[in-house]
């Protein structure tokens, strides 16, 4: 929208998402918009100017004159992106919501690839537990979540997901490459079991923070923190299964399942067996497989 803002009768509440919060569409264009990692590449300059918009507009102060609606909205996406919302300090970049794909991405890659040695094993739940405990410190709110807790919670799940990686690794050395490849998986799985109850334990005994439509605090309720515990299982089984259906047959389809190879590039005893037919192919073809 061209429209500017300083010529608006109603301006808009950016206190709040800009698309409704409570439809699963208005939900997914805003979490779009706050995870994509194109926001890392954001310039500081850029992201101070996006600060300053937002503040001044948030505190009714003057705003530029050709501000735009469109530029509103963008200065406080590129605000949310990368300022603490509650401090309004610049979070560092492993911890904005916006690096949780290209570091998960390196970090799953890492712990497929290497998972074989012991040091390879340890480096890299160790690695996968510091950037947790980083994305957590740095979206920590000071009144549920002390640095004492987080210390404690990156601990005891860095133990339990070397633990449980190292004991699973040394139950599956007979097993078949692909059952070694799980284990990372089931670490991380170990370690979350340990680190969710202890982040959110003040939330479970004291209650969660309850407020009115407006926002207003109103009370702590320990029912409210407790709530819908039984969607878990299906809705995760659920969401694997619907990402399944599609990234089976699009990772298979990557490569053609009957694959080719020059001759040449073959063992000598294999070239040597074909060199012996009537009309010797260049090129041999092979099933793959999935």
């Amino acid at each position: 929208m061209s429209e500017l803002v300083s010529q608006m009768k109603n301006p808009p509440d950016i206190s709040r998402p800009r698309w409704d919060q409570s439809t699963f569409e208005g939900r997914a264009r805003h979490f779009f918009v706050v995870t994509n990692p194109l926001n890392l590449f954001i310039s500081r300059k850029r992201l101070e100017a996006a600060k300053k918009i937002v503040l001044d507009y948030q505190e009714k102060r003057k705003v530029p004159a050709d501000l735009t609606l469109d530029g509103l909205w963008r200065a406080k996406q590129i605000f949310d992106s990368a300022y603490h919302p509650t401090t309004h300090e610049l979070m560092i970049l492993p911890g904005r919501m916006s690096c949780q794909v290209p570091g998960n991405m390196f970090l799953t890659g890492g712990m497929l690839t290497f998972y074989k040695t012991t040091g390879a094993v340890v480096f890299w739940q160790w690695l996968n537990q510091t950037f947790n405990a980083v994305v957590n410190y740095t979206n920590r709110s000071g009144d549920s979540v002390s640095n004492k807790l987080l210390f404690t919670s990156y601990c005891c799940a860095t133990g339990g997901a070397v633990a449980a990686a190292l004991g699973l690794n040394s139950l599956v050395k007979t097993a078949p490459p692909l059952i070694g490849r799980m284990v990372p998986f089931c670490a991380v799985a170990a370690a979350n079991a340990i680190n969710i109850p202890l982040m959110r334990s003040k939330e479970l005994v004291d209650g969660i923070v309850v407020e009115d439509e407006n926002g207003n605090e109103v009370g702590r309720s320990k029912k409210a923190a407790q709530a819908r515990t039984w969607v878990s299982a299906p809705l995760q089984a659920t969401i694997a299964g619907f990402v399944l259906t599609f990234a089976t047959p699009l990772c298979c389809a990557i490569f053609p399942q009957k694959s080719s190879i020059e001759v040449k590039r073959l063992e000598p005893e294999v070239q040597n067996e074909l060199r012996k037919l009537q009309n010797p192919p260049e090129r041999v073809y092979y099933n793959k497989g999935l």
